[in-house]
């Protein structure tokens, strides 16, 4: 076993100086973090999926504006910065305002009056949070003589959770009337930040504040949040050596995995450097272990409001193109579901050609997460009824227990094909195939469908960590499980998978042509 424990990871940390000042392993940034604050715009917003590390960045820029040098010690930034000046500092943490207006002013009265307190800033009874924050910025400027650096993370925080609710226009409204503010400030700011997961472009800090410089998709900042490969490489080769160990792979094996199922993000075409999931990826490593942690994090609460029927729409988004127009510059409230799954870190940049961008699905665990969420709206069954008949489908499928597991699997999809309304515009094989790739998804298994292969195509591959599962369906009006049979043996579609050190178990299904789901089986 590979020794780890004098190592820290900063597992849900998103303080830089506890990182710093409590021996945490901190993937350094400064370099980059330095350029942005010194050589990059005045105004500038970030948008990065959630638990992307955008809160440990602004927290980072927070610490080096206030000049405390002491946490940077051994860092990037050592190099190029020399003078360590002290500036004012205005943080706002807008994932604690709330989701309504009277919670967005009660935030914001109370940072302004904490600041007012700190400035010594008498504030007449009638003041708006509009006219108390212009004077808190002046008033820093002109006591201490140094331009002043506004910080503002998860801007959009009280905005997406009040979409499609009556409080919506209200939240709006506040942000209109409080961050213009920001453009008449020119001369006393020296750098402002905006962070952020979706794009709302009806408020003053994309339409007032018209100078606001979208840097999500610039080539140099591409890695400024989330974790390279080369950075995993230089900063975690001892824990990496401990999950290789825990589950017997070898190093290689290990960080082949750890790609497969964090990595894989892209924010920028010019530079398509590959980003891990940091919260997924910390959190895997911590443990020891591969599973879906952003996802469990909440990551996905928010779908229903921005896309209508995944269950149907989730083979589509795994390839999908938005032109760049598009993607770089729209509201996320007008620009349909492939722009909020974007924005949000469903979908990454898989390629870019003539002012379009190519979208895919990031990893595994993304991929999975999808899967769980649209299953039980497929299958017609809330949740909580099917999830006991899914661990044991895994169980049985991960033992090669066949029998069992397709008892799981005729439970899981009887009468869905034929009482799903929503599949009416599908033939019944696709029914059929669009519902067990969704299962075996949504279960952990890596699932290829109509696999194309020297001899023919494949219905479907279903693979675990000790078996590969070659499926073919045929309909009873097609054959059933005689045509299945002999068309596998035929082609011999497990052939190309001998190799692989896991068993291989060709399966012929036959399934009801009037939906009435699984009807037969045979391993072949």
């Amino acid at each position: 076993m590979v020794e780890t424990n004098n190592r820290r990871l900063p597992v849900g940390i998103q303080s830089f100086e506890e990182i710093r000042k409590e021996g945490y392993l901190y993937v350094d940034k400064t370099d980059v973090i330095w350029q942005l604050a010194n050589k990059g715009k005045k105004y500038n917003y970030l948008s990065r999926p959630r638990r992307f590390g955008k809160s440990v960045l602004v927290d980072t820029l927070e610490a080096y504006f206030l000049g405390k040098k002491e946490l940077f010690e051994g860092l990037k930034i050592m190099e190029t910065e020399k003078e360590w000046v002290r500036r004012p500092v205005i943080r706002l943490d807008m994932s604690q305002a709330g989701a309504d207006p009277e919670s967005i002013r009660s935030y914001l009265d109370d940072v302004f009056h904490s600041l007012e307190t700190e400035y010594g800033i008498v504030v007449r009874q009638d003041s708006s949070l509009a006219v108390r924050f212009k004077n808190i910025i002046q008033t820093a400027y002109t006591q201490t003589g140094l331009q002043v650096a506004v910080l503002m993370d998860e801007y959009d925080s009280p905005l997406q959770h009040s979409w499609k609710t009556p409080q919506h226009e209200a939240c709006t409204s506040i942000y209109r009337e409080v961050f213009a503010v920001l453009k008449a400030q020119d001369k006393c700011e020296k750098f402002v930040f905006i962070s952020g997961i979706t794009k709302f472009t009806q408020i003053s800090l994309f339409s007032v504040l018209n100078n606001l410089s979208n840097i999500s998709f610039d080539p140099e900042y591409a890695a400024i949040c989330g974790i390279t490969k080369e950075e995993i490489l230089r900063g975690f080769k001892p824990e990496i050596s401990k999950l290789a160990a825990t589950k017997g792979w070898t190093f290689d094996e290990a960080v082949m995995q750890l790609a497969t199922y964090y990595d894989g993000y892209h924010f920028s075409h010019e530079n398509m450097v590959d980003v891990f999931n940091p919260f997924s990826l910390i959190n895997a490593l911590a443990d020891s272990c591969l599973k879906n942690y952003w996802a469990s994090s909440g990551a996905t609460s928010l779908l229903p409001k921005f896309v209508d029927d995944m269950e149907i729409r989730l083979k589509d988004f795994e390839h999908c193109a938005l032109l760049s127009t598009i993607i770089e510059t729209s509201d996320v409230t007008g620009g349909g579901p492939e722009l909020f799954l974007y924005q949000s870190g469903y979908l990454t940049i898989k390629g870019y050609m003539n002012g379009t961008y190519l979208l895919g699905i990031p990893d595994f665990e993304v991929k999975q997460a999808l899967n769980e969420i649209v299953l039980p709206a497929l299958a017609m069954r809330k949740s909580n009824d099917i999830q006991s008949t899914q661990a044991f489908l895994n169980l049985h499928l991960s033992v090669g227990n066949l029998p069992e597991a397709m008892k799981c699997l005729k439970a899981l999809i009887a009468d869905v094909p034929y009482s799903n309304k929503k599949l009416a515009c599908m033939d019944m094989e696709e029914r059929y195939r669009l519902i067990l790739s969704t299962i075996f998804n949504a279960i952990g298994c890596r699932v290829e469908v109509e696999k194309m292969i020297a001899t023919g195509r494949i219905d479907m591959v279903v693979e675990t960590t000790n078996f590969i599962y070659v499926l073919e369906l045929k309909l009873t009006n097609n054959g059933g499980i005689d045509a299945a049979t002999e068309q596998m043996k035929a082609k011999q579609y497990a052939e190309p998978f001998k190799a692989d050190k896991r068993r291989t178990i060709a399966l012929a299904i036959e399934l009801d042509d009037k939906g009435k789901g699984l009807v037969d089986w045979k391993e072949v």
